[in-house]
């Protein structure tokens, strides 16, 4: 059974912001994304290329860029069970819709 947790404002705020630059993610294409709408931009943007470098072959890229730096699993979890760019991209647009409704 799925555990509920409760997400706080605050929460929601931190992981809807910027990470600091040490840790934003860079692409395989050169851009750099340093929250979650340059995430869903850059998935809806980049080629299948770009996409299946972060996301082949068993890697999780996204997902654990997420898991790790902007500390939301249940968006990890959406990732790294995403096949394409555009799975990807509606994961985390339907997850900051869910976020902005708890600020």
């Amino acid at each position: 059974m799925a555990r509920i947790i409760r997400i706080s404002k605050e929460e929601a705020n931190r992981r809807l912001g910027d990470v600091p630059d040490e840790k934003r993610f860079w692409c395989h294409d050169g851009r750099f994304v340093k929250n979650l709408g340059e995430l869903e931009k850059a998935l809806t943007d980049m080629s299948d290329e770009t996409f299946h470098y972060h996301s082949g072959q068993g890697r999780s890229d996204f997902g654990n860029w997420v898991r790790e730096v902007v500390g939301d699993d249940k968006l990890a979890n959406d990732l790294s069970k995403a096949k394409s760019r555009m799975q990807a991209s509606q994961a985390v647009a339907q997850r900051i819709s869910f976020l902005e409704s708890k600020l």
